[in-house]
């Protein structure tokens, strides 16, 4: 594009020394500057499809690495949710064994006290 330029400036100069310049001459150059522009722009596109290509590819391993762990995790769910219940239970068990010691104390304390529950 820079030599285009410079041809630019020669025939710039050339018509304002020359008066029998000949315009087409810069008809011509600007040709030259409209197929390195689409060149130029054919050769961005080409870069920008490559580039979103490779940001594609990244995007589907990060995505395959998303669902892996989720596969992973939702495999493991099972499991950890019947362990919860488990958990659950031996708590509701224990909580009913010490509300029925505490209620077995109290019998316990009003049966041996003059005071009697009404």
């Amino acid at each position: 594009m820079e030599a285009l330029f410079s041809q630019l400036s020669v025939l710039a100069n050339d018509a304002l020394d020359n008066k029998d310049f000949n315009p087409s001459r810069i008809e011509e150059l600007l040709q030259l500057f409209e197929l390195e522009a689409r060149a130029s722009l054919a050769a961005a596109e080409a870069e920008h499809l490559k580039s979103a290509g490779k940001a594609e590819a990244a995007m589907k391993e990060a995505e395959n690495e998303l669902n892996s762990i989720l596969d992973a995790a939702t495999e493991d769910f099972p499991s950890y949710s019947a362990k919860v219940d488990s958990a659950a239970g031996a708590s509701e068990n224990y909580m009913e064994a010490a509300i029925a010691a505490a209620m077995a104390t109290m019998k316990s304390t009003f049966a041996s006290s003059k005071i009697q529950p009404s």
